[in-house]
């Protein structure tokens, strides 16, 4: 989208899913970011799911969180150390290596003490931090150009 700002560019990436999931994903970014703030924000719209990564640069490798946006639900992704961490109430999902992610059942699960509790200790477990004297970024650094539907198929 040339001329376009990345702000314009996340919005339409935004639109492209129906109101209940967008509106979702836009309040799960302001509650990220309020929690992290001086965040970079990575954009990857990629084929499978709109991705947005929070960390303290701007290379994938450098994002600590994940919000992914799917046609149904909104996944936060601990990106860095998700396997490491305590999780006494079983909420993190995956078998990988290093990521384990959490399926949103609204924004609001952001605010749950054990959501906040693993993202404190994720941060704890970083090797960079993000420097809240920062002012956050938004960055868009990929777009497929071909892409799953973005809305859930209708029943007929």
């Amino acid at each position: 989208m040339p001329g376009s700002t990345p702000q314009q560019q996340l919005d339409s990436f935004i639109d492209k899913f129906t109101p209940q999931i967008a509106s979702q994903l836009r309040v799960a970014m302001a509650k990220m970011l309020a929690r992290l703030p001086g965040a970079t924000m990575i954009v990857y719209d990629n084929y499978n799911a709109l991705a947005i990564g929070f960390g303290p640069g701007e290379r994938a490798s450098d994002a600590l969180f994940s919000l992914a946006a799917y046609p149904r639900w909104l996944s936060l992704f601990f990106v860095k150390n998700g396997a490491a961490l305590s999780d006494p109430e079983h909420l993190l999902r995956g078998a990988g290596k290093v990521v384990r992610h959490i399926v949103l059942e609204s924004a609001e699960t952001l605010d749950r003490p054990a959501v906040k509790a693993l993202m404190e200790q994720a941060m704890r477990l970083a090797d960079r931090s993000i420097d809240p004297a920062l002012t956050a970024r938004l960055i868009v650094k990929s777009v497929s150009a071909r892409q799953r539907p973005r809305r859930p198929r209708t029943e007929s």
